[in-house]
């Protein structure tokens, strides 16, 4: 298994500069139409993942790796990705089926070039009357992704876990770098506090005395939640709106961090 720490795969994907990643995609897009054309744009996203490999095999595009696994570690901690489909062992592309891609796409494609230090990938979608594509570029290396800094101006200690909780995150982004998925983080930090059944509940919500129902969390202690965002804008109008979640629970605080590119913005929030 080829290894960069803490992130291995199978192979040590080849780098492509951009002429040689178009020379390739252009003959892989050509291949990708020809699946629409001859599946139409109703089947499944495996039907097409398994017809692509085919068809690209068979043309000496090859080798074509079929949910190719990335597995990332910290500790005790695994975790693994798959992507769609890895061409000639080094373009990486993910498949849909959906109405049209949207960011969530690229941001999943975009886990996986940085995992993968890959500077490039693409996104097709096969369900669109013609084939949608998408290409998914960064410059961003590991090295890049592991500075950060930290800003606790408006934080405050509410109890001996929230310590914890920012000395693991702390860890996190100096092993694996930022500007991957927010759950990727959230998940490792929920393993460390002792899982699921420790970390994650569900509050009760009540109106003027009324319960709305429940809200699933997670929890640093039983009355102080964790929220794990990657907002670049619009922060003020989120804070705003889990001010008003936290004013309709049995909650005393709310710990949020916010991956802001190279900033990681710690705030404690409390009832006003």
């Amino acid at each position: 298994i080829f290894c960069v720490m803490p992130v291995s795969t199978p192979i040590n994907l080849k780098r492509l500069d951009q002429d040689e990643f178009k020379q390739l995609d252009y003959a892989v897009m050509g291949h990708a139409y020809q699946c629409q054309n001859s599946l139409g744009r109703l089947c499944e996203e495996g039907i097409y993942q398994r017809d692509l490999a085919d068809r690209l095999e068979s043309a000496g595009l090859g080798p074509v790796h079929v949910e190719f696994p990335i597995q990332v570690t910290h500790g005790d901690f695994s975790t693994t990705y798959s992507a769609d489909l890895v061409v000639a062992d080094s373009a990486i592309y993910e498949l849909k089926t959906t109405a049209a891609l949207i960011g969530d796409h690229k941001r999943q494609l975009l886990n996986y070039l940085l995992l993968c230090e890959q500077p490039r990938g693409k996104l097709i979608n096969f369900r669109p009357a013609g084939v949608e594509s998408q290409f998914v570029n960064t410059q961003l290396t590991l090295d890049k992704r592991r500075e950060f800094s930290v800003d606790t101006s408006r934080w405050v200690k509410l109890c001996n876990r929230c310590e914890m909780a920012a000395r693991l995150l702390d860890e996190l982004l100096r092993d694996w770098g930022g500007f991957l998925e927010t759950n990727l983080y959230l998940e490792a930090v929920t393993h460390f506090l002792g899982g699921e059944g420790v970390v994650l509940a569900r509050i009760p919500v009540s109106r003027q005395g009324r319960l709305l129902g429940t809200q699933p969390v997670q929890l640093l202690s039983s009355d102080v939640m964790l929220r794990m965002t990657a907002l670049t804008e619009n922060q003020d109008e989120f804070e705003v709106h889990l001010q008003r979640m936290l004013s309709h629970s049995q909650l005393r605080g709310v710990q949020w961090v916010n991956l802001n590119h190279h900033v990681v913005e710690w705030k404690t929030l409390t009832k006003s």
